[in-house]
């Protein structure tokens, strides 16, 4: 659980949206999100999707009655007051399934579901690097969006496969990374809430 000096940040309930960038069954992207789930205070939740029901993305169907699975993430985003999108590194890069998922998230342009949402980038690996050079391009593709990618160090969890025990994160130093990450994250809600409604 977050430290009590980082939940001051939440004066009231926050609905987190979590975003896998992979499909595998077994997927470390989201047994890292259904960990942050159960670590939040009960003042904030966070819904874990996957994306096995978006299909690519085609101009042809992307209209007022979209497929259905792409119907339910513009909804999940809409409704959601923050992102964490949590993906691996596929050769040196985003996975086409996140990405594609975002190019139906920011239709339509200018006025998608993901402009000016607060969203916190997690990557990982089982190499040394931790996924950086994808987690730089989730941020641009976000950044593309109108979204609001946080400006904060990058939550980048190298050699993943030892982090986890039983299907648990144990790690120290990836857990004190996840938690400040997502106290960040957190803040910017507030931010955001406080300048809509002194608006």
């Amino acid at each position: 659980m977050m430290t009590a000096s980082r939940l001051d940040v939440v004066p009231c309930a926050v609905r987190l949206l979590g975003i896998s960038g992979s499909l595998r069954r077994g997927s470390y992207s989201t047994m890292l999100l259904r960990h942050l789930a159960a670590r939040l205070p009960a003042e904030v939740t966070l819904q874990v999707v996957t994306l096995e029901e978006v299909p690519l993305y085609d101009a042809d169907l992307d209209g007022a009655n979209p497929p259905a699975g792409v119907a339910a993430l513009k909804a999940a985003i809409a409704e959601a007051d923050g992102l964490v999108l949590c993906s691996p590194e596929y050769n040196y890069g985003i996975p086409g399934v996140l990405k594609n998922a975002i190019d139906w998230a920011s239709r339509p342009a200018f006025a998608s579901p993901l402009k000016g949402k607060p969203s916190l980038v997690v990557t990982s690996s089982p190499g040394a690097l931790g996924g950086v050079r994808a987690q730089a391009q989730v941020r641009d593709a976000l950044a593309a969006t109108l979204a609001r990618p946080l400006s904060r160090p990058h939550v980048a969890i190298p050699v993943i496969g030892s982090r986890f025990r039983d299907g648990e994160l144990v790690d120290a130093t990836a857990l004190e990374m996840l938690d400040g990450a997502v106290a960040d994250l957190l803040q910017e809600v507030r931010l955001i809430r406080a300048a809509t409604e002194a608006a």
